[in-house]
């Protein structure tokens, strides 16, 4: 019997290099204990680094699972992070507003963890979503060009905003509420007021919203001051457009933000501006309008601003955190009150990571060391500690090396130079113009004696390392020697020697790849195949941009296997050190684990969220480093934990099972059509599992209760008393207790869904069962929630079925009892909570840090009167 071949799983161990992401905003946040103004949030592509701008450090990361964020958003207390597309908190941060590339907007109940309901409506992308804090409305907009409010009570839209001609890129509140400034894809910012119908209504005439309405615009003002009834929508609110401004900028808005206080709006674009608005009071105005002011702040920055955030702080101090498309952070802090507002950098955040793309990558031989280099730079980091040790300025990389020794570093440039660096001093040593073209490839030779590169110029040269004296130290320093040139025919895209140093294998421009012989330079095979190439003594693996993978042998040129690798271009290939095992990248975000005797494909890394331009394997095989477009390098760590092929497979097979349900429809209420108004969320593997578990249990619950009653009949026969002892082991408690703990174990996000997946034949029991729950008082409100969801999504059949309705009135005067009771006992220990902090203050003389921060807000608004405008909306 023969022994089964091993295979060792790689897991991923650390993301760096990136130090914000360009797909989600810029936050600042307050950690406890810490000043305002200081630590800001941004995205790291699945996780969330908070910075401190002070020292330039990362102070804390906030761990994400497998998708990218895409969105940040601080919750009033200012201390927890949420991340989700478009995000806000209500004012008492109980619930959240979300909206994605999906067009659906999802309203989210923090306490239970769940979503509520989803709305829809818009037809494309959501770009921005408001809670109005004392009313129960929400504003949404989209790159529809539509602008749509929703009456929450009723979960409906009720107006729609008409007057834009182009895609609605952010909005914000203003003026307590009652002024809505949006920016579309033009360089016009529109300012609309907004009147609240209900409010001005009498106290005594009932403030009722009513159902969906047609959409108009808001010229019936006149007819409703001469009495004339008002439409459906009206009875909410009105709006009129107040005004607008041209923006510096002349492309689309990026994003609309405001400070704390609403009183600072920060607009930018796709270019290099950052404009600045003071909104202004109605007092403010008109002596703005008497003397014709109207100034206008410009932040001129070095790169594209992606994202911006605003915080106020005393004295009229604004601050300004930017987070740039070049993968730094920049802080900028203003007078508002000055009479020429000028913006003074406070921080950048530089280096932790790369401006550019990552091009290339190696170890050093030791597995200690880690370089990357870029468009403009070279890094080289600590492999434990991810902490940079040296950046030196460079060309254009492409291709790069490690020097024996590891004392010093060779880059090669996309102007065809080779660039000789020393990692003690972080000095470039030499730059040798070694081709005429980009110089694609770089490769060490076996014997360490020197170097070959391959070039865009249709060449292949050899070198060879030399000590010279330096004219300027007169100390000893490494350059390389020119010994040989090889001729061919089309551009060439990478070298490699063999192990042996016998055999170099060049791939070119025309789909081939030739191998000649080191020593004469003479063809030994040529084979059809493009772009990276690795090989051992024995074997050639060749990748290409037709996504395949081939494998051949070295004796005949022959190939043994072609394997279909990603899903897109694949740009990188690498052997595992002294194995048959490679690593491919791809376009496709993927990095693929491959065993080239057996043709068969081990395991797939996945995390970036962009093409994967390279990787590089430490000497040892124990860690692989890869680079991507998304900005990151991540670092993957080779386990004692073997892989059982079968088990990976069916792993991948769950996987995208799951992704494809994530994809489909939101599940459709039976006896209802798809409106606006839909389940938040979506049927996945774990609401599948969710619901066969509460299936079992139900199941169970049967068996077990009929087993008992059987027990109870004979014992009632022969004069005995029963005996409470179950068949099953599970049921410990009783069997109906049983049941609950099932439910309960069920994820509060996941509750509904795993319910609504629940056959209708299992809901006549369960209806049952929570009678019983909610009679002896157990979970009440969760079991008011899985019932109240039952009863909206199988009425029909519920009501028509006449064995329930005796249920149904037993739980009606049960609920309402049980919830009555409970509404009764949390109004007494809020009212007893009241009564002790009045009693604690009255002895001791102290005000709660609430109420004093409150007064002390209430202290600072009558200040703000003394600061200076930069805005006048007309």
């Amino acid at each position: 019997m023969g022994l089964t071949k091993q295979y060792l799983r790689y897991v991923a161990s650390a993301v760096f290099g990136v130090i914000g992401s360009q797909k989600a905003n810029i936050a600042y946040v307050t950690l406890r204990g810490g000043e305002r103004g200081r630590y800001v949030a941004v995205a790291a592509c699945e996780q969330v680094f908070i910075w401190d701008i002070r020292k330039g450090e990362k102070v804390l990361i906030l761990q994400g699972q497998k998708h990218e964020v895409t969105f940040l958003c601080p919750s009033p207390d200012g201390i927890h992070i949420s991340a989700v597309t478009i995000i806000h908190y209500d004012r008492l941060g109980a619930r959240l507003v979300t909206g994605s590339k999906d067009t659906d907007v999802i309203v989210w109940d923090i306490i239970n963890e769940c979503g509520l309901y989803r709305l829809r409506g818009h037809k494309d992308i959501i770009t921005e979503a408001l809670f109005l804090q004392d009313k129960n409305l929400l504003v949404t907009s989209s790159k529809d060009s539509f602008v749509k409010w929703w009456d929450l009570d009723t979960q409906h839209c009720f107006k729609t905003m008409v007057g834009h001609r182009s895609e609605v890129w952010g909005m914000v509140l203003l003026n307590q509420e009652n002024r809505l400034l949006t920016g579309s894809a033009d360089s016009e910012l529109r300012a609309w007021d907004i009147h609240y119908l209900q409010e001005e209504k009498a106290e005594g005439e009932p403030k009722v919203k009513r159902g969906k309405t047609l959409l108009d615009g808001d010229d019936d003002d006149e007819e409703k001051e001469e009495g004339v009834d008002e439409s459906p929508e009206e009875r909410i609110l009105s709006y009129k457009k107040a005004g607008s401004i041209l923006r510096e900028a002349r492309d689309r808005v990026v994003s609309l933000t405001t400070d704390t206080r609403a009183k600072v709006v920060a607009c930018h674009g796709n270019n290099s501006v950052l404009e600045l608005f003071t909104v202004l009071s109605e007092e403010e105005v008109k002596k703005k309008m008497m003397k014709k002011l109207k100034k206008l702040l410009l932040l001129t920055l070095l790169q594209l601003t992606v994202w911006a955030d605003c915080l106020s702080c005393t004295g009229g101090e604004l601050k300004v955190a930017l987070l740039l498309q070049n993968n730094t952070i920049e802080t900028y802090s203003l007078k508002t009150s000055d009479k020429t507002p000028t913006a003074n950098k406070t921080a950048r955040v530089t280096l932790g990571g790369h401006r550019t793309d990552v091009r290339t990558l190696a170890f050093s031989s030791d597995n200690l060391a880690i370089l990357s280099a870029s468009g403009d730079t070279v890094k080289v980091w600590n492999r434990s500690t991810l902490q940079v040790i040296r950046t030196m300025a460079c060309d254009y990389a492409l291709c790069s090396l490690f020097v024996p020794g590891d004392r010093q570093i060779i880059v090669g440039t996309k102007s065809g130079k080779l660039q000789i660096f020393e990692l003690a001093s972080g000095s470039l040593l030499e730059t040798v113009d070694a081709h005429d073209g980009a110089l694609w490839s770089l490769c060490l030779a076996p014997d360490q004696r020197g170097i070959v590169t391959g070039s865009a110029d249709k060449t292949v040269k050899f070198w060879e390392f030399e000590l010279i004296k330096d004219q300027e130290t007169g100390q000893k320093r490494l350059t390389v020697k020119h010994t040989r040139t090889l001729q061919l025919e089309e551009d060439v895209l990478c070298v490699k020697f063999s192990p042996d140093h016998r055999l170099l294998a060049v791939s070119l421009l025309d789909c081939t790849v030739k191998i000649f012989y080191t020593d004469t330079l003479k063809v030994h095979a040529e084979v059809l195949h493009l772009v990276f190439v690795a090989q051992d003594s024995m074997l050639i693996a060749t990748g290409s941009a037709d996504r395949n993978v081939k494998i051949w042998g070295l004796d005949f040129g022959d190939c043994h296997r072609s394997m279909f690798a990603h899903d897109d271009s694949v740009m990188f290939l690498q052997f595992v050190p002294k194995t048959h095992l490679f690593f491919t990248a791809g376009k496709d975000r993927k990095i693929k684990h491959w065993d080239a005797d057996k043709f068969e494909h081990i395991q797939t890394l996945e995390g970036h969220h962009r093409e994967v331009w390279c990787l590089t394997i430490s000497p040892s095989g124990d860690h692989i480093v890869s680079s991507s477009h998304d900005k990151s390098l991540r670092l993957w760590e080779r386990t004692r934990e073997p892989i059982i092929l079968a088990e990976e497979r069916e792993m991948e097979r769950e996987a995208e099972f799951e992704e494809s349900m994530a994809k489909g429809d939101v599940p459709v209420v039976p006896g209802e059509t798809q409106g606006e108004v839909a389940p938040a969320g979506k049927k996945t593997v774990e609401t599948v599992k969710a619901a066969e578990r509460i299936m079992e249990a139900l199941e169970l619950y049967n068996e077990e209760t009929r087993k008992m009653e059987e027990l109870k009949f004979a014992c009632e026969n022969a004069g005995k008393e029963v005996e409470t002892l179950f068949s099953n082991p599970a049921f410990y408690i009783c069997p109906s207790r049983y049941v609950l703990d099932v439910i309960k174990k069920v994820r509060s996000s996941e509750l509904e869904i795993s319910l609504l997946v629940l056959p209708f034949p299992y809901v006549p029991k369960l209806l049952k069962l929570f009678s019983s729950y909610i009679r002896q008082g157990l979970e009440v409100e969760l079991v008011c929630r899985c019932l109240f969801f039952l009863l909206k999504i199988h009425f029909g059949q519920i009501s028509s079925n006449q064995m329930l309705l005796s249920v149904i009135d037993e739980l009606r005067t049960n609920t309402l009892s049980k919830v009555h009771e409970i509404r009764d006992v949390m109004g007494f220990n809020s009212a007893a909570l009241q009564f002790l902090q009045r009693e604690m203050e009255s002895k001791e003389d102290v005000m709660f840090f609430a109420d004093a921060t409150g007064q002390m807000e209430k202290k600072k608004k009558r200040r703000r009167k003394s600061e200076r405008a930069i805005l006048t909306i007309n």
